[in-house]
């Protein structure tokens, strides 16, 4: 890369580690990109409201993503853009879930939405995105305004199978992919982190070649290919791994901060 304009980074998995800190290494780095001249965003999984913590000690200025690319949500976390899942393929979601045995969340603008206070990985969403669920008896009553579901499960097995079958029963209607090994994402079809990174840049009006991205999950795949440089943490997946550019440590060893230091920095500073 001639120049880097540009940093895009996933948060979970990513950004924080495992406990969801943002560790002192990874703001630093992010204030020296900007010392730099080079602007820097997340697109994440994330509802709106679960990017709420970063935004302060990151000193986000530019737009950021939510919902795997469903929204394109301003610093001060108003909503700028936002695809919503049709309520019947909600329901659809939520049906196969059920008959799998898997838990289901639904998302909207400002809420998460669950119908057991003690269900699987609550208490980490939880502690994640820094926010209680509005606890309802029937999820299928709550789907308009939604843009993401979440199929939840401590069985990874039973998780990946279930994927296959919302696949299947959805086709094209709907966006389906993991954000974690026990999160399944069902969003607005024909979302993507890359289609909405491929939005950002425009409102940016910077070129495609002069971004890097970083992130873990097959989610973060599309995002690779819509930028000139990539970076898979070493705690992603294998697929990941061999979409990416390049590789740094796990999120546990600060991989983002090395990173950037290391790759980015370096770089741009024709080092």
């Amino acid at each position: 890369m001639s120049k880097i304009s540009l940093v895009v980074s996933d948060v979970d998995g990513t950004l924080v580690t495992s406990d969801k800190v943002l560790t002192e290494r990874a703001r630093a780095v992010v204030v020296r990109l900007s010392a730099a001249g080079i602007g820097f965003s997340v697109i994440s999984s994330r509802p709106p409201f679960g990017l709420r913590m970063l935004v302060g000690p990151l000193a986000l200025r530019l737009p950021v993503g939510a919902f795997n690319g469903a929204a394109l949500v301003a610093p001060d976390l108003s909503v700028l853009e936002q695809r919503k899942l049709p309520p019947e393929t909600a329901r659809d979601a939520i049906a196969i879930f059920r008959a799998r045995s898997v838990g289901a969340w639904v998302f909207t603008s400002d809420r998460w939405l669950a119908e057991d206070p003690a269900g699987p990985y609550v208490q980490k969403e939880i502690q994640t995105i820094q926010t209680q669920p509005t606890i309802v008896p029937r999820l299928e009553d709550h789907v308009e305004g939604a843009s993401k579901l979440v199929g939840v499960s401590h069985d990874f097995e039973r998780l990946t199978r279930c994927e296959a079958a919302v696949r299947q029963a959805l086709g094209d209607r709907a966006s389906v992919v993991r954000s974690q090994l026990y999160y399944l994402d069902v969003t607005p079809a024909g979302t993507d982190k890359g289609t909405l990174l491929v939005e950002l840049v425009r409102k940016l009006r910077v070129p495609r070649e002069e971004i890097v991205t970083i992130g873990d999950m097959g989610n973060d795949i599309p995002m690779f290919r819509n930028s000139g440089f990539s970076i898979a943490m070493g705690n992603a997946t294998e697929e990941v791994k061999r979409a990416a550019n390049a590789v740094t440590l796990t999120n546990d060893e600060d991989g983002f901060a090395e990173a950037i230091e290391r790759i980015v920095l370096l770089r741009a500073l024709g080092q």
